[in-house]
């Protein structure tokens, strides 16, 4: 199928009647709301965990926590993936205390019970000794794991719809990209001063973005909207699905964002339409014409340049700012050749710290040497980056993240005032509130289903 024929352009999701919520301060602080969160939600919702191309072969596996509860990935010998509870059924010693590693047989620390990567235990320590040998009797708690855009999903509901059913118009959006060919080239996960869903609330707006992310430099930089991206909430489109997930599209590639006084085009968006052979000043007074000349540029050079997932993909996926919000916990801005990855993961006891990862993913056109802007750096293209798990303050998340972590701790003290009544929301601010309206749903015993 060439280029024209997969020519589109993104579709509505269907329009969602919201019933309106408070966000009051005890969602927040609450250790009864956050043990319902945590037996009614997040026990049945579909959560990303690993990552496929890091368990390459057989008996390879990793190690992920969210919330109490610790999971372990591994790599079956027809190729699958299968995940268990990180925790021996002798016991309830955890088998695995490392980040990842590589098996034949998962082996507990405490007594040395054996259990094969099939989940099976094959050996315990004076078997004899037991009424009746455990094993053949006993095998590791499994759950439910898919793999999508390469990476690896569970659900602790044996219950639980198909992954595909659960991320709806998401799945079908992210086909295109070929994310599960994509590289991280930026990893880094630490603790934060804050409930979970801070996090999340604030990737599920932006109307902070003008004072949070406010431009510095010259005048004329800061006339400009973030590097060309057209932010104004007037002009962004916003979708909610029936499933719970958020969709943000702001327009990218037009002059709007990077215009100087006299109408020609400034920087970044002039450099980026050199990278895709134009003329910046052909363009001068004729700024609205530059998203569509980029999109048409990327059909027609990308494939030369090794830049296949473009036939596959609409005409807002190469120039637009697509920003994700996945029920519960998974934030993600998507770009033609970039994947930012924020996600939020409930501490294991405390309501008001949560666990924070920052990643970057990028694709890997074939012949492409030049190096990858990430959010917070710029990485080489064969530079291999490790996973950096670091205490507040050792590291940093890129100027970005780094404001928006900056605003949060005083937003949890906030929480706790007698003074806060609840947020008055504004109305590109619906997302939020269609967020926790879902929360309260799945407490409640209803979850999302599609509308047929």
């Amino acid at each position: 199928m060439n280029s024209e024929t997969k020519r589109r352009t993104l579709e509505d999701w269907p329009q969602q009647q919201l019933r309106g919520h408070k966000l009051e301060g005890s969602r927040y602080n609450s250790k009864e709301f956050f043990a319902q969160e945590w037996e009614h939600m997040w026990t049945k919702v579909w959560l990303l965990l690993g990552r496929e191309e890091e368990m390459p072969n057989r008996g390879d596996w990793q190690r992920e926590d969210v919330g109490p509860e610790s999971f372990i990935m591994v790599r079956q010998e027809d190729a699958s993936i299968r995940a268990y509870y990180n925790v021996c059924q002798h016991r309830g010693a955890r088998l695995v205390n490392e980040p990842k590693g590589h098996v034949n047989r998962f082996v507990c620390p405490y007594h040395a019970w054996a259990w094969t990567i099939e989940g099976d235990l094959n050996f315990a320590q004076d078997s004899e000794d037991f009424p009746e040998n455990p094993c053949g009797k006993l095998t590791l708690e499994e759950v439910r794991c898919e793999s999508f855009a390469g990476f690896v999903w569970i659900n602790m509901d044996p219950d639980c719809v198909p992954l595909k059913e659960f991320l709806g118009p998401v799945w079908e959006d992210w086909e295109g990209y070929g994310i599960e060919k994509w590289k991280r080239y930026f990893a880094r996960t630490t603790t934060v001063p804050f409930n979970w869903k801070v996090i999340m609330d604030n990737f599920n707006e932006s109307y902070h973005v003008p004072t949070v992310h406010r431009a510095t430099g010259t005048a004329a930089e800061k006339a400009r909207f973030l590097p060309g991206i057209d932010t104004d909430y007037k002009n962004t489109r916003f979708d909610l699905s029936d499933e719970g997930h958020n969709r943000m599209i702001m327009r990218g590639g037009h002059g709007g964002a990077g215009l100087e006084s006299d109408g020609s085009i400034g920087e970044p968006l002039a450099t980026d339409m050199r990278d895709w052979d134009l003329n910046p000043d052909e363009f001068t007074k004729r700024g609205e014409e530059t998203r569509e000349a980029i999109q048409e540029a990327k059909r027609r050079i990308g494939p030369e340049r090794g830049y296949d997932h473009y036939a596959n993909m609409a005409d807002e996926q190469l120039t637009d700012a697509l920003h994700y919000t996945l029920f519960p916990n998974f934030a993600v801005s998507v770009w033609s050749d970039g994947f930012h990855f924020l996600r939020a993961r409930p501490h294991p006891s405390d309501p008001e710290q949560c666990i924070f990862d920052n990643w970057w993913y990028a694709s890997q056109p074939e012949g492409e040497t030049a190096p990858v802007r990430t959010n917070a750096n710029v990485v080489e293209r064969d530079a291999v980056v490790e996973h950096e798990v670091y205490e507040k303050g050792e590291l940093d998340m890129g100027v970005t993240i780094e404001q928006d972590l900056a605003i949060m701790p005083g937003q949890q003290a906030g929480f706790a005032s007698r003074a806060y009544k609840g947020a008055y929301l504004a109305g590109q601010e619906s997302r939020l509130s269609r967020y926790h309206e879902l929360i309260d749903d799945y407490i409640e015993g209803r979850r999302p289903l599609p509308k047929k």
